[in-house]
């Protein structure tokens, strides 16, 4: 289990409440489940949002192959103006 920290952007980080938050997760899928426990707007945004971690791109890999490494920072980014 990793941990480390999320950082929402534009309406991610509206629907989120904050602008970064700690998590404790092995995956990115594991992550997104967590994050949006409870969280029914967030959980609506992240469907069209893009991913960095540690500034890399997750494209269209599925989230739980993902591997998160201890200290990374998701950054979770939804469409922008023109995207």
């Amino acid at each position: 289990m990793a941990t480390g920290k999320v950082r929402y952007w534009a309406a991610a980080k509206e629907a989120a409440g904050v602008a970064e938050e700690a998590y404790d997760a092995a995956t990115l899928g594991e992550l997104m489940t967590k994050i949006t426990e409870n969280r029914a707007e967030l959980a609506r945004v992240m469907q069209r949002c893009s991913f960095l971690v540690d500034g890399s791109p997750v494209g269209k890999r599925h989230h739980d192959q993902v591997i998160l490494g201890d200290g990374a920072t998701v950054e979770v980014l939804p469409p922008f103006a023109g995207g």
